[in-house]
């Protein structure tokens, strides 16, 4: 019964998808730059998530105080920023 659960547990694991993001386009990185910069950052590395959801990310973004990851919202809204 052990191995059966260890089996089954492995094998979700193997068939779970994997989720590439995609870059965003010049439009999308231009608009995800301004909202960064009216937090008075600059910089990162840019995604767009691709798994539908719309979700932005700017990765190692530079600011006054460190350094910071930031997610922002199909409309270019920040939601969350954690320090890296």
């Amino acid at each position: 019964m052990k191995q059966l659960l260890i089996a089954a547990a492995a094998l979700a694991f193997v068939a779970t998808p994997a989720f590439a993001d995609d870059d965003p386009s010049e439009a999308e990185a231009a608009k995800i730059k301004e909202a960064i910069a009216a937090w008075g950052c600059e910089g990162g590395e840019y995604e767009k998530e691709s798994e539908g959801t719309g979700v932005f990310e700017a990765e190692d973004v530079k600011c006054k105080d460190g350094q910071y990851d930031f997610r922002l919202t199909k409309d270019y809204k920040v939601f969350v920023i954690t320090a890296d």
